[in-house]
């Protein structure tokens, strides 16, 4: 008896704690911090699951998430009931439940259908109309609650700077608007921003005060910002605060096609419309919503507003009586017109005269016109397109500096023309752009010329003065002979006189002497390929560009651009030791692919440091790297001093 005791007391040691331990209800488990950080921050926006804070809250009117995703409307009604629940808490929480069912919906397969395929509003029992209806419904209310949130707890949005919940529900009301905005455009297409619309019983107005040119503006897309991203766009340059980002896409001329040949185009153009200048298109927007009656009551029920804002022109708004910075984004409407235009493909096409390309040059303003900030003015180089200036624009958009004071202009152009050719057209197109600028204004002087390669000698001409017509008569072949004594005016092309609305100039791997690479056998192969858009001279008489060039015209000095890079061309000949004008200010970047620190030896593998400096520069920057140098950060970064040191 006394043995079998002692066993089963060994046996109660051995039993208890485990025991015990099945029925302790805490227990230390512990996990790296990046998985707390994570479970903190991840909300329905990031993740499939709703936040700790709203799981948290469900736990006490014993529902599940599953449930709450499918019935957003009974869980928010239940939380209500609970006396005890924080109304912060409630308001947050209950956004964040209406978002998720917002996009559970519009991940539905009739939603999906509807947005891919385009609404219907013609039968009212429509299953995709009911969708998107529904989730109209629940976007509308998750705005109103994160608002509540934000400007009617307790606290207020300044006391809580550091939470990490007002971030979260800041981010519901920024994405609940942009869906909302996106949502009711997918159902009207309106080609005009309508004075409001109404969802359900609830009504949004349009307020245009902070935005007057969007009342009137006839446009081809809104689109919401946050989900583009684009390839080639390494980074996205937005402003983060309150508002909705969206880009409208205006309606506006479509860019000219035309294969004409245009001799004297100031001649030509009466009509001051008809300028290949095109001002921008796509704009950015940044949209914030309010109610007009401010109690917790009406908030649920009363009608919002809906302000426009401009983020280039402004950077904060009052809300609730308060100012607060707003969001913008800045590189998604500068990514959209790149897509949309293809210009990396049309720089090629237009070099070998495939497609429907314009002969004449044309010049994009990237943002709407400011009067109150300087113009930068880019041309690309052979082959080329805006695309070459990628880094360069977007980098622009993301320095407050840079983008506060300057807007860019971007000249796309025929490489394949002559290049005394192109500065002249270009010319003519500039000067006409800065005729329409606001007189005396910042955007009407002291503007920045920066040019790649051929563009750096093109912009060189542009600002210098010389007269070397004299000098090209002997070198005339008979035929172009001919041609000049019947068009005298076709010699002017040889004068230059600097445009006087440039003080300051970036020329970047530019050949101003020229460049041997120009007469390798691969190069003369491929320059046998390329023809002057159209029957050059033909086109002077007749007043269009249809045939190619003709092979019984013998040319002298007019040959196409790749030819007139050769350092033993006519035109550098002519042209390469002309200067910038007195008093102006230049710079010059190249790249040294070489290892060499032998300016003699020294080349970007098709530019030679001899052909790209020049004796009177400001400063000169060599880059470690190839001929298209202005793609790198260095690059970028001696640019973006240079037009900060333009400022002072």
């Amino acid at each position: 008896m006394i043995k079998r005791l002692k066993i089963n007391k060994r046996f109660l040691l051995i039993v208890m704690p485990l025991l015990l331990a099945g029925c302790q209800l805490v227990k230390l488990k512990e996990q790296k911090m990046s998985s707390e950080l994570s479970n903190n921050i991840e909300t329905i926006l990031t993740h499939s699951n709703l936040s700790n804070q709203t799981t948290s809250l469900l736990f006490l009117i014993d529902k599940s998430q599953s449930y709450c995703l499918l019935h957003s409307e009974d869980c928010v009604s239940k939380l209500n009931q609970y006396q005890y629940i924080d109304r912060a808490q409630l308001y947050s929480s209950a956004s964040e439940l209406y978002l998720a069912n917002a996009m559970k919906l519009e991940q539905s397969s009739s939603c999906e259908h509807a947005l891919k395929q385009g609404y219907s509003n013609q039968d009212n029992n429509n299953k995709a109309q009911t969708c998107i209806d529904q989730a109209l419904y629940m976007l509308d209310k998750s705005i109103r609650y994160s608002y509540m949130y934000l400007f009617r707890t307790e606290d207020s949005p300044q006391s809580r700077v550091f939470s990490l919940r007002q971030s979260q529900v800041r981010t519901f009301y920024n994405y609940a608007l942009s869906r909302l905005m996106t949502l009711q455009y997918s159902k009207s297409h309106f080609k005009q921003i309508p004075v409001g619309f109404s969802i359900g019983q609830n009504q949004y107005l349009f307020d245009f005060k902070h935005y007057p040119a969007l009342e009137k503006l006839k446009i081809e897309h809104l689109k919401s910002s946050y989900n583009m991203k684009f390839k080639g766009l390494q980074t996205i340059n937005r402003r983060d605060g309150f508002g909705a980002e969206f880009v409208v896409v205006r309606d506006s001329k479509p860019i000219n096609q035309s294969k004409e040949f245009i001799f004297n185009p100031e001649e030509h153009y009466q009509n001051a419309q008809d300028w290949n200048i095109y001002t921008a298109k796509y704009l950015p927007i940044t949209v914030i919503a309010e109610p007009e009656k401010n109690s917790e009551q009406q908030i649920l029920t009363t009608p919002f507003l809906i302000r426009f804002f401009d983020p280039y022109q402004e950077d904060s708004a009052t809300v609730d009586g308060e100012q607060f910075k707003i969001s913008g984004n800045f590189s998604v409407p500068y990514g959209l017109w790149l897509a949309d235009n293809n210009f990396g493909a049309l720089g090629y096409k237009k070099i070998l005269n495939m497609g429907e390309n314009s002969a004449m040059p044309h010049l994009f303003m990237i943002e709407p016109y400011q009067p109150n900030k300087k113009v930068i003015v880019l041309i690309h180089g052979l082959a080329s397109s805006p695309e070459a200036w990628v880094a360069l624009t977007n980098n622009i958009m993301g320095d407050k500096v840079l983008r506060d004071h300057y807007q860019v202009w971007q000249v796309f152009y025929s490489t394949n023309m002559p290049i005394w050719e192109s500065r002249y057209q270009i010319n003519v197109l500039l000067k006409q752009a800065f005729s329409r600028t606001v007189p005396d204004s910042e955007s009407s002087h002291d503007a920045v010329l920066i040019g790649h390669s051929m563009g750096g000698v093109i912009s060189r001409l542009l600002l210098s003065q010389a007269d070397v017509r004299s000098s090209v008569i002997p070198l005339l072949s008979d035929d172009e002979r001919k041609f000049i004594y019947k068009y005298p005016s076709i010699v002017d092309r040889f004068q230059f006189e600097p445009i006087p609305n440039f003080s300051r100039a970036v020329f970047i791997a530019s050949p101003h002497r020229g460049t041997a690479y120009a007469d390798r056998w691969f190069t003369r192969t491929v320059r046998k390929m390329i023809n002057l858009p159209g029957d050059f001279f033909e086109s002077l008489k007749a007043g269009n560009l249809i045939q190619k060039t003709s092979q019984a015209v013998k040319l002298g000095v007019a040959t196409i651009g790749p030819s007139d890079l050769s350092d033993q061309s006519i035109f550098m000949k002519l042209t390469s030791e002309i200067q910038p004008q007195t008093g102006l200010k230049y710079h010059s970047i190249m790249g040294n692919n070489s290892t060499s620190q032998n300016t003699e030896l020294m080349s970007d593998g098709i530019v030679p440091y001899k052909s790209s400096h020049l004796d009177l520069a400001v400063s000169e920057k060599i880059i470690q790297g190839g001929h298209s140098i202005q793609e790198t950060p260095e690059a970028v970064y001696e640019l973006q001093r240079i037009l900060r040191e333009h400022l002072q």
